[in-house]
């Protein structure tokens, strides 16, 4: 039975190890607090409270793995917080579990270009944030290895959609004239490529886009939600919110994890959003719309 160690069992990690486990894997899974581990309690696997960043608490691991998953999160964290989670967590993974297969997940923010155009695994990587390069250098650590890097583009799935978010928050306000690509992936898609990526034995390792098949305006975003929940268009406007991203804007091309034989289920905004997003948002739609009725 093959051994895999998810460590950041959040909200891509807890689909990743339950899609392993059901699928025969022995699977184990790493949080950061004692608050995040009562909330597993009912997994069908360990569930561990280990720092990735504290070197003492890896090695003290005694178990071995087969593949490790490092799929971490910081909750929006500064460029200190990157590099303790990301950087040092996965040259701790590293130096612990030699042997193992590592996954990194990044992150498409590490493409800066901004004029709209494809970019690919071989494209040009110099973004301006210091938290992007970071994750540059943490996979570069892991590509030395014989690594995997996966560079997920945003992640939406049940409960969680920042676009949706906003839109029925009332807090979205549209740039007209910063209109941007969208690029997005379902976090059931993103475990799905994680699987797929760590059962083909004679893969080495290498950068894969994890990233649906339709890059979609933010504009059509806006205009799709408006349209299919009643409601008015966002306010134009210029947005003075940070970006996570940055303020980038690209089309990130899937075709590398596709030819592998990687198919998303949800491979567009519309579907993934139908299929599975608005449910879980169908509280919170109806709640709005009591508030503030559309004709």
């Amino acid at each position: 039975m093959p051994r895999i160690l998810i460590a950041g069992c959040g909200y891509v990690g807890q689909a990743t190890a339950d899609l392993f486990h059901a699928v025969g894997w022995a699977v184990q899974g790493w949080v950061y607090s004692t608050e995040s581990a009562a909330k597993l309690a009912g997994k069908p696997y360990p569930i561990c409270v280990v720092d990735m960043a504290d070197r003492a608490q890896v090695r003290a691991c005694s178990q071995s793995f087969d593949a490790v998953i490092h799929c971490a999160s910081t909750a929006g964290g500064d460029a200190k917080d990157y590099r303790q989670i990301y950087l040092n967590g996965a040259r701790n993974l590293l130096d612990r579990f030699v042997g193992s297969k590592l996954l990194f997940t990044s992150s498409t923010s590490v493409y800066a270009q901004r004029d709209g155009s494809w970019v690919t695994e071989e494209s040009e990587t110099q973004p301006v944030r210091e938290t992007s390069q970071l994750l540059l250098q943490a996979e570069n650590l892991a590509l030395a290895r014989g690594g995997i890097v996966a560079r997920l583009a945003g992640i939406y799935g049940p409960g969680r959609a920042a676009l949706l978010s906003g839109f029925l928050a009332g807090s979205a306000i549209f740039d007209l004239e910063n209109d941007r690509f969208v690029n997005q992936v379902h976090r059931d898609d993103i475990a799905a490529a994680f699987f797929l990526l760590l059962n083909r034995p004679r893969l080495v390792g290498g950068i894969y886009n994890v990233v649906d098949r339709q890059p979609i305006l933010q504009s059509e975003c806006y205009r799709w939600l408006a349209k299919k929940l009643n409601r008015p268009f966002p306010p134009i406007g210029q947005s003075i919110s940070v970006r996570k991203r940055g303020d980038s804007n690209k089309r990130v091309s899937n075709k590398k994890l596709c030819r592998l034989g990687w198919s998303p289920r949800y491979p567009t905004f519309a579907e993934a959003m139908e299929k599975s997003v608005l449910p879980s948002f169908a509280g919170v739609i109806s709640n709005r719309a009591r508030q503030s009725p559309i004709g």
